[in-house]
């Protein structure tokens, strides 16, 4: 069937039942995961590719960065099954390989071929993150990674299953790899049960319709992707417009990393070229093309909203990425801090387009997941790794205030619950709240951070914590300030410290009653402070979100005993 003979109701119903499905395989895989960072957090995603790997539906609960490079991740297990003599009903394709189309070695991709018949129709895939894959640091955040090979154990492309019998030999070995078996075990198990989920569902909607009217759909989901992103993009005005952050330090080093974007739009077609990033770094705070340039597509989704998910949306797109960057980095440079460096990524393009269309455009996030990992054993002498990551401020907007203690933009997942974690590992939490005078001053104020507190109460733990954001924090646009930087603060026989690489801290040894502490960036504002409403202003100060010596700082105002606020005529 063409899919110019579609009407448009089948065409949205399609496209409905498309996302429900890939919608039903994330709920799937975060009710029947062992592990709190998938099951509470929902670290993972599912996608459905088309015969060529391209995106056709992604899940709205996952992490979008994911659907990006899971289409790098299918594409590389198409050519594995080719050189295996073509998929067969029944197969199922494993990676964890950065350099092809994964993210980080944690991040366990699953691709599967659906047939009809004998013919191949489209791909399923899925990815969880794993708690534990080897390597020199339990949950495997290792901040002083100097190659891929002290991060965990690197999966290409491999056949997991034929024609659906299951490779024993691959799950044995997947199991011997991580620290606790039974986690990665649980989850492996809940992502297979995703997979068969979405089979059915993808079958029952074909039985439905029609082979040919639902490939004529997926084709015309993505044609309609390319027509609108071009026409919103022939919308900005032409030119080139630059914009650079940095990174605070690679790990190892103590020296700054750019990443730098000039962004190009003629027409309607768009241009990244990322050509003036720093190099590849001897830290792990490289990532490969793919994950580039699925970061890029999670901003782009951000700024254009309305176009679908699908691959169609990049066609208008050209990347300038140079091969041996911090932003295409190549074996074996470690890559598992991949989450600081693409919220990077993604603030330059706000930043560049903040230029262009300030009305579509956002300030800078807190852009950090501050990687918290305590491993040691509880008092029965079983293993734990208590792994966990942080809200912080998201930054001001056309239309408002960001949100306090929000997610990263990268994506869907939840901060785990304090009582989860409670309940699950041998700590105490003793802070959890927002952080005052955090946000950036603005016209539109920059979000909130959050302050948490942990007290452990095991005999002791290996702390890790790989966060980013303490030198160079989140910028404001249009004349608005930037948020309150990352701090770490950890408790030690001798009293509190900070660690020297600012967010990133490694081979400390926490102690029964000791505490670590994050206190997580504020977004930047979006305006300048000076055009802030004073009705605005107070609302902050009775809520506490910004003291009074604050509001008299930043925004020139003075408070009145009674608590009103008053904006001097000079």
């Amino acid at each position: 069937m063409s899919s110019a003979n579609l009407d448009p109701v089948t065409l949205a119903v399609i496209r409905g039942r498309l996302e429900q499905l890939v919608d039903e395989m994330d709920a799937t895989l975060f009710r029947a995961a062992f592990s709190p960072v998938i099951a509470e957090a929902r670290d993972g995603s599912h996608g459905v590719y088309d015969a060529n790997g391209e995106t056709v539906a992604m899940g709205k609960q996952g992490l979008p960065v994911f659907i990006g490079a899971m289409s790098y991740a299918t594409k590389a297990a198409i050519a594995r099954a080719d050189a295996d003599g073509g998929p067969k009903d029944g197969d199922l394709y494993l990676l964890n390989d950065p350099y092809v189309g994964a993210t980080h070695l944690n991040d366990i991709k699953i691709v599967k071929p659906i047939f009809r018949g004998e013919k191949l129709f489209c791909y399923l895939a899925s990815v969880g993150h794993w708690l534990d894959v080897g390597g020199n640091v339990a949950g495997n955040y290792n901040p002083t990674a100097s190659d891929i090979m002290q991060e965990g154990v690197r999966i290409p492309p491999v056949k997991f299953a034929d024609r659906g019998v299951v490779n024993r030999d691959i799950v044995d070995i997947l199991l011997a790899n991580g620290r606790l078996p039974g986690s990665n075990y649980g989850d492996l198990n809940a992502q297979l049960g995703a997979l068969d989920l979405g089979t059915a569902r993808l079958h029952d909607l074909l039985d439905s319709f029609g082979d040919d009217t639902v490939a004529a759909a997926m084709e015309e989901i993505s044609r309609r992707a390319s027509r609108q992103m071009r026409a919103l993009i022939s919308e900005l005005p032409d030119g080139t417009y630059s914009f650079e952050d940095h990174i605070d330090n690679d790990g190892r080093g103590d020296e700054p990393l750019k990443v730098a974007l000039d962004l190009t739009i003629a027409g309607e077609t768009l241009t990244l070229d990322f050509s003036r990033s720093a190099p590849a770094c001897a830290g792990p705070l490289n990532v490969s093309r793919a994950t580039t340039v699925a970061a890029s597509f999670v901003a782009l989704k951000h700024i254009f909203h309305e176009v679908p998910t699908s691959g169609g949306c990049l066609e208008p797109i050209e990347f300038v990425i140079p091969e041996g960057s911090i932003l295409a980095a190549e074996p074996p440079a470690p890559v598992s801090g991949y989450t600081e460096n693409i919220m990077r990524t993604i603030d330059v393009i706000f930043g560049a387009l903040a230029q262009a269309a300030p009305e579509r455009a956002n300030a800078a996030c807190f852009a950090t997941v501050n990687a918290l990992l305590m491993s040691g054993s509880r008092d029965n002498g079983s293993k734990f790794i208590l792994f966990t990551f942080f809200g912080g401020g998201l930054g001001g907007n056309p239309e408002g205030d960001g949100l306090s203690h929000g997610n990263a933009p990268i994506g869907m997942a939840n901060i785990p619950p304090a009582e989860i974690l409670e309940a699950a590992y041998p700590t105490c939490v003793t802070n959890w709240g927002l952080r005052q005078d955090s946000g950036g001053p603005g016209r539109n104020r920059g979000g909130l951070g959050a302050v948490y507190e942990f007290e452990l109460l095991a005999d002791e733990a290996d702390l890790v914590v790989f966060g980013e954001r303490a030198r160079f924090p989140a910028f404001g646009i249009l004349g608005g300030a930037h948020g309150a930087p990352n701090r770490i603060v950890y408790q030690q026989e001798d009293g509190e410290h900070s660690p020297d690489k600012t967010g990133k801290l490694s081979g400390i040894v926490l102690r029964k009653g000791q505490r670590v502490r994050v206190e997580s960036p504020g977004g930047g504002g979006y305006g300048p402070a000076g055009e802030r409403p004073v009705d605005a202003i107070a609302r902050d100060i009775a809520l506490g979100l910004v003291s009074r010596e604050a509001a008299e700082r930043d925004y020139r105002v003075t408070t009145l005993s009674d608590g009103t606020v008053e904006r001097p005529a000079t």
